[in-house]
C-alpha cells in the first residue's frame, strides 16, 4: 500500500470514526467500537472502497495509533467530537505535559487556556517532539508548556490513553509556560 493511500485512509477512518459516523451510516456504541465489517460495508456504500488488508495495514502502520482493534471490532483511540467512554481511568500526570499548536492561536490561549474546542478532552503530549510534530499541522509550530503537575495537586484530571496522549477537560491559563 502506498504512503499516499495510506494517508487518505487514515484521514478517512478518523473522520467516520471520530467525527461523522451517521455520515456514512455507522453506529457507534457507547465506547466508540463498531464492527470492522460493518465499517468496511459502510465505507464501500460511499464510494470509498477500504479492504481489510487495507483497514489492518492502516492500523498497524499509523504513526499516532490512531486505531485500536479488538478481536472484530475497531474504534479511534481519541479526539471523538462524538460522544463515546473510552473508559480511561484517572491518572497521575508527569510535571510537564506540552501542546503544539500554530502562532494564530496563541493570543486566544493566553486570555482563556487550552480548551477542548471541538472535542471531547484538550490533547497534550508527553514530550516537545510530539508536540512540535502536531503543532506544525497548523503552520509554524509552537510549543507550549503545562504544569500538569500542579493542575493535577489542584485537582485536574488527566487521563492516559493507550498511545501516550494525555487529555484533559481545560487547562487554565495560569498553568501555562507560553515560552
Amino acid at each position: 500500500m502506498d504512503e499516499r493511500r495510506t494517508v487518505k485512509v487514515s484521514k478517512y477512518l478518523s473522520k467516520h470514526l471520530r467525527h461523522e459516523p451517521d455520515r456514512i451510516g455507522i453506529r457507534l456504541d457507547a465506547q466508540g467500537w463498531v464492527s470492522v465489517d460493518e465499517l468496511l460495508r459502510a465505507c464501500a456504500r460511499q464510494g470509498f472502497v477500504v479492504t481489510r488488508d487495507e483497514l489492518d495495514h492502516v492500523v498497524a502502520s499509523n504513526d499516532k495509533q490512531r486505531f485500536a482493534v479488538d478481536g472484530d471490532r475497531i474504534r479511534a483511540k481519541q479526539g471523538h467530537s462524538v460522544t463515546v467512554d473510552l473508559g480511561l481511568p484517572a491518572a497521575e500526570p508527569p510535571a510537564y505535559l506540552y501542546h503544539g499548536t500554530g502562532a494564530r492561536a496563541l493570543a486566544t490561549i493566553r486570555a482563556e487556556g487550552l480548551r477542548p474546542m471541538n472535542r471531547h478532552h484538550v490533547h497534550l503530549s508527553p514530550d516537545r517532539g510530539t508536540a512540535i510534530r502536531v503543532g506544525a499541522r497548523r503552520g509554524a509550530p509552537v510549543v507550549i508548556s503545562v504544569d500538569s503537575g500542579a493542575m493535577h495537586r489542584a485537582g485536574h484530571l488527566f487521563h492516559v490513553t493507550a498511545n501516550g496522549v494525555w487529555l484533559t477537560d481545560l487547562v487554565p491559563p495560569p498553568y501555562l509556560r507560553l515560552r
